[in-house]
Order: C-alpha cells, then structure tokens, then sequence
C-alpha cells in the first residue's frame, strides 16, 4: 500500500482524539473500518504507530514522526489547495479597471479593446481636466488608472507616489477652418497666425505655459484665448472665431482641418499612471501594451499622419522608457 495524505489525517485523528472508537466518530467512520485501516498503514511503516490500552491510544516513537511530519504536509496541502482555489476563482471573477482621463483621445479605443478582451471585466472611466486630481483618486485606490498628456519632456508630479509610462508623443497640431486662408498648407508657422484668437480646454498642466514660450520664442504674444470644453473649441473655430491647438489624432470633423505647425514647437506626451503598491500594478504592463494598441487604432481615419510618422521615428509609439 503506498501511504497518502489520508492515512496521515487518520494518524493525526487518533491522536488527536486520544481513541480510535473517537477518531472514528470525528471521521465519519465505523471503528472496525479505522481500526483495519490503522492496521493497514502500520504494516506499511513497519511498526505500531500507537500504544493502545484501556485509557485510549497514544503515540509510539514512530508514532511521534509520522505525527511530526504529517503536521507540516497536511498544512502545507491545505495552503497548496486553498491557494489554488483562490486562483482559479479570480480567473472567473470579473476584473475592473477603473480609468481616469484628462481629455484622452484613445480611452475610448482603450476601453473597446479591454471590454472585447475580456467580456466579463467591469471597466469604469471618469473624466476630469485636473491632472492633481486624477492622481490623487488614483493614490487613494479609487481609481486605477490615470490617462493624460504633458508637453516635451515633461513629467507628471511625482508628489502622489504614482508612476507614468509613455504610451506616445505626437506634435501638436492647429485646428482650422477648411476656408481659412493657410488651410491649403501641409505645415504652418506659428508666427503666421499671430493675428489669431485661439481657444483651449481647460486644465492644470503645463501646456498654457508651453503654449505661450512657444509664441514668445516666435516673436508674438498670443491674442485672447478662449477657454471651453472640446465641444465649445471645436463650435469656435467652425464659426471662424478662433484656431486651437489639438492632437495629431483629433477626429476629423467636417469643415475643419489640422495642420502641422512648421519645426514642431510643441510636443504632447501621452502618458498612463498606476501607483506601483495597488493591486492594478500587475496588470500594468497588459494596459500599456493594450493603451499602445488603441493610439494605433487611433491613427487609421489619419494616413497621411500615419505616413508622417513612419518617416519620423522620434515620435508615435517610442521604445519603452520609464518615468
């Protein structure tokens, strides 16, 4: 007979209980059935495990080994099938991935792609132009993961513990109207539109300041600037009141075009933060990978960004680099 865990359990039953008629009750068991079963595993340890007289049953020398280590294997099974339960379970439980988003432009895509992965996964997005607060939801646990942008090399503010990887980098482009007289240009210089109200969404990163050292650099102090959300930008330059300043991948919207601004003097970053102690640390990498794969969904309704970017390799998806 070669011995098994339940012959141990059998062992530690008796020992427990002080009688075999007792072990047998614990076990479900009759005693003559434990008692031929004790036998059995005696015989193939080569000698009584017990000591039986009217008083109960206690352990011999060898007893007192096979007690020994049956106390540390029946544990360690226990973990080991406990363990795996719990794994097996959490690869039935629906995931959740809870998004923050400062103006993304492929949060949809990413969502679209995570959902079709994974159908069962609860996914959650939640909008703010604060990047601070973004941070902060996700340094609380409250959400998982941060979506937003800086300008050139650029770095979110380590004060929320949080780290950022780059998913891309495009220059920043100017959104005009179709009938606006440098629409029929492939690149356009800032100074050029130096007569120009612009408009913007709101926000509390850098980018207002990169903005106005890149006019200053051109020569030019910026005219008013309007402040809305997307919807109000866009309305503003469909009605010829403004230019704004958008991302390579901005949707395009009838009537209006993007243009590249000539020698690229303004870089945007995009950038995913998790807190590396969360729990949605370790699927970090697997959102990365799937936040790169919607920035090139993002590019198809853009060939001609797309063939500028196959000719430009310092920007679009970079080689991995840490923050």
């Amino acid at each position: 007979m070669n011995l098994e865990l339940r012959h141990l359990r059998v062992v530690c039953a008796i020992a427990e209980t002080g009688s075999v008629t007792k072990a047998a009750s614990a076990l479900g068991l009759a005693q003559p059935a434990l008692t031929a079963q004790l036998q059995r595993i005696e015989r193939t340890l080569g000698g009584p495990l017990f000591e039986r007289d009217r008083r109960g049953a206690r352990p011999t020398a060898l007893g007192e080994l096979v007690l020994a280590r049956a106390r540390v294997l029946l544990p360690a099974m226990k973990g080991l099938q406990d363990e795996a339960a719990r794994l097996a379970g959490a690869a039935e439980v629906p995931r959740w991935y809870r998004f923050g988003g400062v103006n993304s432009p492929i949060l949809g895509r990413l969502v679209h792609r995570l959902a079709a992965e994974q159908p069962t996964a609860q996914i959650t997005t939640y909008a703010s132009w604060s990047v601070d607060e973004l941070a902060q939801l996700v340094s609380g646990g409250r959400l998982d993961f941060a979506l937003t942008g800086v300008c050139g090399d650029a770095v979110p503010s380590a004060e929320f513990g949080l780290r950022w990887r780059e998913v891309a980098v495009d220059p920043v482009l100017v959104l005009l109207p179709e009938t606006h007289p440098l629409a029929g240009r492939d690149e356009v210089r800032l100074v050029d539109l130096r007569r120009e109200q612009w408009v913007a969404a709101p926000g509390d990163g850098c980018f207002g300041d990169c903005f106005a050292a890149a006019c200053a650099r051109a020569g030019f102090t910026p005219r008013k600037v309007y402040e809305t959300d997307v919807r109000g930008c866009v309305d503003l330059v469909d009605a010829g009141e403004a230019v704004a300043l958008c991302q390579a991948t901005f949707r395009p919207v009838a009537g209006l075009v993007t243009r590249r601004l000539a020698g690229i003097p303004l870089r945007w970053r995009l950038m995913l933060g998790w807190h590396p102690d969360s729990s949605a640390a370790r699927s970090a990498e697997m959102v990365l990978a799937t936040a790169k794969q919607a920035y090139s969904d993002s590019l198809t309704p853009h060939p001609g960004y797309l063939a500028w970017l196959l000719r430009n390799p310092g920007f679009g998806i970079r080689q991995p680099s840490g923050v």
